[in-house]
């Protein structure tokens, strides 16, 4: 007999990720078993749920239709499962996340404590800085700055970032500690080629925004270039607080200027609805937001250099 909840179950993952074989690797399993799941479906209700060809997966009319009663027919029984406790089970399968990259230098290196709770848990990460539709783009959850352009997708402000002046000690020690935006001018800089204003880093302070042409021996169109350049001790750089929180705890790199911030920018969480989440994207939401709030305290607690804290 067809296991009715399971194949539904396999329906829907298809829709959401676009591919049998996805479901198929998801499931540890065949992408032919995959497929019988879904014939079976279609000759249980007498429907062709999937027009397919071998470049391109869509669902009919019938198969659209559905997915409305299998999502909430799957809504339920998740929802029985919640109220009996039989959700302690631990969270399987991949998710796909989307990251920008600052947020992935801050993320990546904290994943082994999300893959220690969880040891059957997959995670595929898809980088850059912004997302579309995310059922199109096969995402089950993105962080991003911004709200997303999709409005029916579930959107959580989880916080503001803005950008920092950090240095290395050993560069600092050298060429000591600019006091004013202004003194930023006479600095070697690290420049992080993102656009015709690149070199402009702006700030606020007591009168007002400050606009500081900054320039130096170095540039380069790639983030992760500027954040090494950086931690060898090559300037100073405009980097997302994000992307430097671990790395100014450890005090491999100083944050400078604490009274001149930058514009501050939203971030937020974004995954498809809310009433169809699978476990496993929950403990992942749940780890994303756990570590945003980790990386503010550490951004609070942030302080100027000073000789001493390099003796």
């Amino acid at each position: 007999m067809m296991d009715l909840l399971r194949a539904l179950g396999t329906f829907g993952r298809i829709v959401e990720t676009g591919s049998f074989s996805a479901v198929a690797r998801e499931a540890n399993s065949s992408q032919s078993a995959i497929t019988r799941q879904i014939d079976q479906l279609e000759a249980h209700f007498g429907l062709r749920l999937f027009h397919r060809t071998t470049r391109h997966l869509s669902l009919t009319e019938d198969g659209q239709d559905l997915l409305g009663h299998a999502r909430r027919l799957l809504a339920a029984a998740e929802d029985m499962e919640d109220a009996l406790g039989s959700h302690r089970s631990t969270p399987t399968g991949l998710v796909r996340v989307g990251l920008s990259a600052a947020a992935s230098f801050m993320l990546v290196p904290r994943m082994g404590a999300l893959f220690e709770r969880y040891p059957a848990l997959t995670i595929d990460l898809v980088v850059r800085d912004r997302f579309g539709d995310l059922v199109e783009e096969r995402l089950d959850v993105a962080m991003q700055a911004g709200p997303p352009p999709d409005t029916s997708s579930v959107a959580r402000m989880v916080a503001t970032y803005g950008r920092v002046p950090v240095a290395a000690p050993s560069y600092l020690r050298r060429y000591g500690e600019p006091k004013h935006p202004t003194d930023l001018a006479g600095c070697a800089c690290i420049i992080h080629e993102a656009g015709p204003d690149s070199a402009a880093w702006q700030f606020t302070g007591p009168d007002g925004p400050i606009e500081v042409v900054v320039s130096g021996a170095l540039r380069a169109n790639n983030s992760d270039v500027v954040h090494r350049a950086t931690l060898a001790g090559y300037g100073i750089a405009f980097l997302p607080e994000q992307s430097v929180a671990d790395d100014i705890r450890a005090t491999r790199l100083c944050r400078l200027l604490p009274d001149y911030p930058s514009e501050r920018h939203q971030a937020y969480i974004v995954y498809p609805s809310r009433r169809y989440l699978a476990p496993r994207t929950r403990v992942v939401i749940d780890f994303l937001v756990e570590q945003v709030k980790l990386t503010g305290a550490l951004i609070e607690s942030g302080r100027a250099w000073s000789e001493s804290d390099a003796a």
